[in-house]
């Protein structure tokens, strides 16, 4: 199963090389420019890592960590900051100059320029601190930062049991990703099997061709939505007797009404 991935940022072109490295390594990446939105995402389907950048449009980002790690769905889920610079001051806990003067004094003169970098603390440690497992800066080689994510997800990831998600005749394994239809293997293509697992994990709900392009191929893919088409098309041909739970939207898209409207796990 692919590992989704969802970042939020204020600026997500800024991180373009490390997103597209990620989805190089078959990740699914979903970009949140908001708080809010980065709160409804967890909210609404989660993820398997959350990615948030030093600033946000509605909220700081090391904020941000902090109440995640509060409470929600994200206390358990591991976090990975994304800084500007590596060394970049966070807070200072002396005034600046400029403060001084606003009051019509001059600074402290005990206080030396050389021993400033003492009262700072590094927006890195401040990451760690809100909760963060680890802080990659954006002047990094993506190699490293992507070698750096995996090794957050060993570490964070728990050891479960198969999962198997069971349909009418259908049988979607989680853990090896193997598909079985009437206790027959069906193989799949990678892009076929997450877009089975999309619709099982949606069921009974409508989702419009951007969310699957979004879901499935990511959120920079900028090809035609008709690719879903072709994909849903052959997904139909490879399902067979148990393509009829996967119904046509006319000028929408897709929606998969599993038989007597539930699903179990």
């Amino acid at each position: 199963m692919r590992t989704s991935v969802v970042y939020g940022s204020r600026e997500p072109n800024r991180a373009a090389v490390i997103l597209e490295a990620l989805q190089a390594a078959g990740m699914t990446v979903t970009v949140a420019q908001k708080a809010k939105e980065v709160q409804g995402l967890l909210a609404h389907r989660g993820c398997d890592l959350l990615i948030i950048g030093q600033k946000l449009v509605d909220e700081d980002g090391v904020d941000l960590v902090k109440q995640l790690r509060a409470k929600g769905p994200a206390r358990q889920m591991p976090i990975v900051a994304l800084v500007e610079h590596a060394d970049q001051p966070a807070v200072s806990a002396t005034p600046s100059k400029h403060a001084y003067a606003l009051f019509g004094r001059s600074g402290p003169a005990s206080a030396p320029n050389q021993n400033s970098h003492k009262d700072k603390v590094s927006l890195r440690l401040a990451f760690f601190q809100a909760g963060a497992d680890e802080c990659l800066s954006l002047n990094w080689d993506a190699a490293e930062c992507l070698a750096r994510i995996k090794a957050v997800l060993r570490r964070t990831q728990v050891n479960a049991s198969e999962e198997i998600i069971n349909m009418g005749e259908i049988e979607l394994n989680l853990t090896s990703y193997t598909l079985h239809i009437s206790k027959k293997r069906v193989p799949l293509t990678s892009k076929e099997l997450d877009l089975l697992y999309v619709f099982l994990s949606s069921a009974n709900r409508v989702l419009s061709r951007p969310y699957l392009i979004e879901r499935v191929w990511g959120y920079n893919y900028f090809g035609s939505p008709r690719t879903v088409d072709v994909h849903v098309r052959r997904l139909r041909e490879k399902l067979g007797v148990a393509a009829k739970y996967i119904t046509t939207i006319p000028c929408v898209g897709y929606k998969l009404v599993p038989p007597g409207g539930e699903m179990r796990r």
